[in-house]
């Protein structure tokens, strides 16, 4: 706009003189050399030195200088090669200005940090439902409560869903899933999806590689894979078998042979052993067997296993438990009824037997769904059909004779059954309301 204002100097200032206010006369700028009100109010700003033959070269100088910034931009711009060696030889110019010693040393380490390293370890408790949806949840969001109460919201399962399983392990261990097929898949806790206590979970198949037809049977927790300890499974028909916990250690993505499993048959429970325990085995009737593990020999994975008790046809298992030496054994019906009753109460008798009287199930008490060894300091932790979860000091629920019905544990509603239940060895926290 300078330049042209200067080529056709003696008009601009006729019109500029010409002009009754400076409004006036940016306004016949505009229309008379189409400036724009920048361009016309800068010619208005400049001083009379301007106007001297060297500033106007200056002028010219910087117009010329402009138009040839403006091309060597537009070229660069088109060529990416260009930009490229502009981007290299400043990037050279920082380093020769700046560049120094580094400061800190790199050196070889043998220690690395894993996943786990990065874990918290606490308890969690893992809760799954019969199609296979799984959580876990802090141990501590469960607070304890007194027998009989109503408990507390747990696991929201969809309409069709039932809760079936609850499972108390830490954060650092390996799960073992067996499946009611007989496989078995690995699966690390804290891969599991930490939700609030009622959450719904995720599904299984989204974790591990479960067949259409199969469900998750049994959750078992190691830390590592001992070659002197074993893995003892059960199943509902009522065999058992025990393998080496070193056959376990190198599963595959699509999972391995853990039990055969015949038609009409289905996985149970899974229980860790150091080949010298004592096995506890209930049945749905209230029938129980107690025996040495050494009466079961080790099998491959592949096996069947042998017979642990002899039910009848409309029987079948609902618990299996590697003895530890805890004194009681706490038993769980259906309708919600439980006792507990000293271990010495069960004699041990020989493997493959009927077995002897574990509850007496009636109309009113239903069927016996969960049975295992505890002690004073232990928490359970049962499961309803509908979600509904109690925990609770087995300090409170009575010891009493092996031939008994029990005592109510929970208040179930109408429709509502009892489908798990699991021991927890966490101090009792204090009931609040």
């Amino acid at each position: 706009g300078l330049k042209i204002a200067i080529d056709h100097l003696d008009e601009v200032i006729q019109l500029i003189r010409a002009s009754k206010t400076p409004p006036e006369a940016k306004e016949g700028l505009r229309r008379r050399f189409t400036f724009s009100d920048r361009q016309a109010q800068a010619i208005l700003d400049m001083r009379l030195q301007r106007l001297t033959g060297l500033e106007r070269r200056k002028i010219i100088d910087e117009y010329e200088e402009i138009i040839k910034l403006i091309a060597s931009l537009k070229e660069i711009l088109a060529n990416d090669a260009l930009q490229y060696r502009i981007i290299l030889e400043e990037m050279d110019e920082i380093r020769e200005q700046f560049a120094d010693a580094r400061r800190t040393e790199i050196v070889d380490s043998e220690e690395e940090i894993s996943l786990e390293d990065l874990i918290h370890e606490e308890d969690m408790v893992i809760t799954v439902t019969r199609t296979g949806y799984v959580k876990r949840t802090a141990l501590s969001a469960y607070r304890a409560q007194k027998r009989g109460g109503k408990g507390r919201k747990g696991m929201t399962p969809r309409a069709e869903d039932l809760v079936d399983t609850l499972f108390v392990a830490s954060t650092h261990d390996y799960i073992l899933v067996f499946t009611s097929a007989g496989k078995m898949h690995w699966l690390k806790v804290y891969r599991i999806p930490e939700v609030g206590a009622d959450g719904k979970g995720k599904a299984l198949v989204n974790l591990i590689q479960i067949v259409k037809d199969e469900t998750v049977a049994a959750i078992l927790a190691v830390r590592d894979f001992d070659e002197n300890r074993f893995v003892v499974l059960s199943s509902r028909r009522g065999f058992i078998k025990k393998t080496a916990l070193s056959a376990f250690g190198n599963p595959r993505a699509a999972g391995i042979i853990a039990i055969k499993i015949e038609d009409g048959d289905e996985v149970l429970s899974a229980g860790m052993s150091d080949g010298a325990d004592e096995i506890f085995i209930a049945t749905a009737s209230g029938k129980s067997i107690r025996f040495k593990e050494s009466d079961v020999r080790p099998m491959g994975r592949t096996t069947r296993g042998v017979i642990a008790i002899r039910t009848a046809k409309t029987d079948r298992l609902v618990a299996m438990e590697v003895l530890s030496g805890k004194p009681d054994i706490l038993t769980i019906s259906s309708c919600g009824y439980g006792k507990r009753t000293a271990e010495e109460e069960y004699r041990t008798q020989g493997r493959g037997g009927s077995g002897i009287l574990n509850m007496r199930t009636t109309r009113k008490i239903g069927e016996v769904v969960a049975s295992m060894e505890v002690e004073e300091t232990d928490h359970v932790m049962i499961v309803t059909a509908k979600g509904k979860i109690i925990r609770m000091d087995i300090s409170g629920v009575s010891r009493i004779g092996r031939a008994t019905q029990g005592v109510r544990m929970i208040q179930l509603n109408e429709g509502d059954t009892v489908v798990s239940a699991t021991r927890t060895s966490e101090e009792a926290e204090e009931d609040s309301a």
